[in-house]
């Protein structure tokens, strides 16, 4: 099993020039967007903790699209208890793992009125040992609430970081402890939704809108458009 990024060995200091080409990189994304946020919708910690579960392998368009109707009948611990399995699933059925999901709503619901008071608990630990929360769904809400600078490496942050020239690593693991190293401090709170928005809307998997991307001269990756 690997090790917690915390418990890594520290990833070597970059040269003066690389961490120059970081600085200006950050500095761009927060010209463009200085308060970047989740796309994903949600009105209180245990709305924004339902959403980024539902949303593992599913897009925010429709985990929104599902969550505006669920959250409109049960948007608290003891409103979705209540609802149960059986009655959730209509709600969120258009999402994959639905089955799946539905069950690790009850069960988390339920630890969340029996040992924290329907509150949900900011500490990674706690978050982490609640079912269907894993690092990465921790990592949104204690970023996204403020509570903990932290990068949740999905599918889009992981490309963009190597296309960047952030991170090498080969799993979202080491690629979170090599950004969380290489990110200067003023922008680790935000970087998280500055590298998705970047992937998701203009550094795509295929194609990368390379005319269209604000850091182009900063990067030099094989996969950029000629």
């Amino acid at each position: 099993m690997p090790r917690s990024p915390a418990k890594r060995r520290p990833a070597p200091r970059k040269p003066p020039a690389e961490r120059a080409r970081i600085q200006a990189l950050f500095e761009r994304f927060e010209a463009a967007e200085s308060d970047p946020r989740t796309e994903l919708s949600y009105t209180s910690p245990y709305t924004l903790l339902a959403a980024v579960a539902l949303s593992a392998q599913a897009t925010d368009i429709s985990v929104n699209k599902a969550t505006a109707r669920l959250f409109a009948v049960a948007d608290t611990p003891a409103k979705m208890l209540d609802l149960g399995e059986e009655g959730i699933i209509p709600y969120i059925a258009s999402i994959g793992l639905f089955r799946t999901k539905a069950k690790n709503l009850v069960a988390a619901a339920r630890i969340l009125l029996e040992q924290y008071g329907g509150e949900v608990p900011l500490e990674r630990d706690a978050l982490q040992a609640l079912p269907g929360v894993g690092r990465k769904t921790a990592s949104v809400v204690l970023n996204e609430l403020g509570v903990e600078p932290a990068i949740a490496v999905d599918t889009h942050v992981f490309r963009v970081a190597h296309r960047l020239r952030l991170a090498r690593g080969k799993t979202p693991d080491l690629v979170e402890h090599e950004l969380m190293a290489a990110i200067p401090d003023p922008w680790r709170t935000r970087a998280h939704h500055w590298l998705i928005l970047h992937g998701r809307y203009v550094c795509i998997a295929r194609r990368p809108k390379c005319a269209e991307c604000s850091v182009a001269d900063l990067c030099a990756s094989p996969e950029k458009s000629r």
